[in-house]
């Protein structure tokens, strides 16, 4: 440890890496740097908000409950693998889907991870403000206008975008911070309101010919929890990617899958305190108008509201950076000529510019939990191809070929076809495209294929199973080239012998 903590840089110095490959030397962090950035990415009040989500819908305490487990459960299982890449390539994850979608096919990637940014960056800054505000006003008197809540918003988004631009370290050490504090800020309030819970609470489904409408808000609830842990699919990578390529594979995988278990705290304390919401201030969990940040302040002790500030206050730094920090990243990959600082903040200042016009012009606030599961629904199918691809691959890479879109030069391993791979391409937009029609989000969105299944929303399964068995139909009736596979050669498919076009400059 000593020696890996003499070659880091100082936490104040601006960071200079782009997606180029981290050098070697660069490369000191550990599996649980890894594990405390996921974790801290969730551990705040937009957490809680999602865990809320089954009480909303209908559900007891202990059908969200399994609801929640489940969700968590199956996305920490879908997202581990994708903290392998970073490791692997010593890039973020966009990257390292060249491979996979082709030279230009990593497209699909970066903007995928932009909508999740600003999705998941509105939500931190919708939420903790709305907190703060709230504590704010319950402790101190503060009016609960449009100017305060701008300046609330304007704050930690600019706080936010202040971290992203010093880069990693500094974001690292804001996160160490979060951890450690949110989570006690959490266990604080188990104690405020243990007196209230009660984990009886029945939910609105009592009745037997309410039968057909719990399956779809059970479902529904599910995977707005599971979400959650999707978000960071495009993410992993420009963490994972300062951890040296030797690391055991299994420590690194350990490491985002305990992550999102991790994230019980948050779900389980929201899922909690919108039981109590509902049992004592229902007004506050109609589906129609749901205000789970009023409820919580308006069931709290006096003396919880200072807490509540301060969880605001971290959530929301620990939440923005994980979503802001790599979209910032990425774009100045696709647009070379912004450097990675000014990339960052291009993004923050449009992302910011969305969280006013959504809050204030628009309303998307009670949107946003649709947005944020439509875009899993879509970037879903493309992990499923990454991950595939990584397993097919035997985890082998070109270092020099994923870089080629980035230098803006010309062939290599992962050219394919004009720069892109059809197979991977076709997979993943068919899957995607598929989900979407078939989404049933109770009392939301309900896409036009939603009420086949007796109103189940079945989009997520349906698209992985889709983008999964097409993806490796398609590898087997059209084989990739034989180069694109390591010494070892391709695991389970076929290949062709195909000459490869050298990397040229423009």
């Amino acid at each position: 440890m000593s020696k890996s903590s003499a070659t880091q840089p100082p936490i104040t110095e601006v960071e200079s890496h782009g997606v180029e490959r981290i050098p070697d030397p660069d490369r000191t962090a550990t599996p649980f740097d890894l594990f405390r950035l996921a974790f801290g990415g969730a551990n705040t009040f937009s957490t809680c908000v999602l865990g809320a989500f089954p009480i909303l819908f209908g559900l007891s305490f202990w059908e969200g409950l399994a609801a929640t487990l489940l969700g968590v459960l199956v996305g920490a299982l879908i997202l581990c693998p994708m903290a392998l890449f970073g490791p692997i390539n010593g890039t973020n994850n966009a990257v390292s889907s060249s491979a996979h979608l082709g030279v230009h096919g990593r497209i699909v990637g970066s903007f995928l991870s932009l909508l999740t940014a600003v999705a998941f960056f509105s939500l931190a800054v919708w939420s903790s403000g709305d907190a703060l505000i709230g504590g704010a006003h319950r402790l101190f008197g503060l009016e609960r206008e449009t100017l305060s809540y701008a300046i609330a918003y304007a704050t930690f988004a600019c706080l936010v975008l202040i971290v992203c631009v010093y880069g990693f370290r500094f974001m690292l050490l804001v996160n160490k911070i979060a951890v450690t504090s949110a989570t006690l800020l959490f266990l604080v309030g188990i104690a405020a309101f243990a007196g209230d819970f009660d984990p009886s609470y029945p939910g609105t489904f009592t009745s037997p010919s309410d039968t057909a409408l719990f399956w779809p808000a059970f479902i529904g609830s599910a995977l707005i929890v599971l979400s959650n842990p999707i978000s960071f699919g495009a993410f992993l990578g420009d963490w994972s990617r300062y951890i040296p390529a030797h690391t055991p594979r299994r420590r690194v995988l350990a490491a985002a899958f305990l992550s999102q278990i991790a994230t019980l705290v948050p779900f389980l304390f929201g899922l909690a305190t919108a039981s109590i919401i509902a049992a004592k201030q229902p007004a506050y969990v109609d589906p129609a108008a749901p205000d789970f940040v009023g409820g919580l302040l308006a069931i709290a002790p006096q003396w919880f509201f200072l807490p509540v500030c301060l969880l605001a206050l971290i959530g929301g730094m620990s939440t923005g950076t994980t979503a802001l920090y790599g979209t910032g990243l990425d774009f100045s990959s696709v647009f070379p000529r912004l450097s990675r600082v000014q990339a960052t903040v291009f993004i923050g200042v449009l992302s910011i510019v969305f969280i006013f016009v959504g809050r204030f012009g628009l309303d998307l606030v009670r949107s946003i939990s649709t947005f944020a599961t439509m875009i899993i629904t879509c970037t879903t199918p493309w992990m499923v191809v990454m991950m595939l691809g990584l397993f097919t691959r035997r985890g082998w890479y070109d270092p020099e070929a994923l870089q080629v879109f980035n230098r803006r030069q010309r062939g290599g391993r992962y050219w394919f076809t004009h720069g892109w791979n059809w197979r991977g391409i076709i997979a993943w937009w068919i899957a995607a495209v598929t989900g979407v029609l078939f989404t049933n989000i109770p009392g939301q969105f309900v896409g036009p294929l939603g009420d086949l299944v007796l109103g189940l929303d079945i989009s997520l399964p349906l698209s992985i199973a889709i983008a999964a068995v097409l993806f490796l139909a398609l590898l087997f009736l059209f084989p990739e080239p034989r180069a694109v596979h390591g010494p070892a050669g391709p695991r389970l498919v076929p290949t062709k012998n195909v000459s490869v076009p050298a990397i040229t400059n423009p």
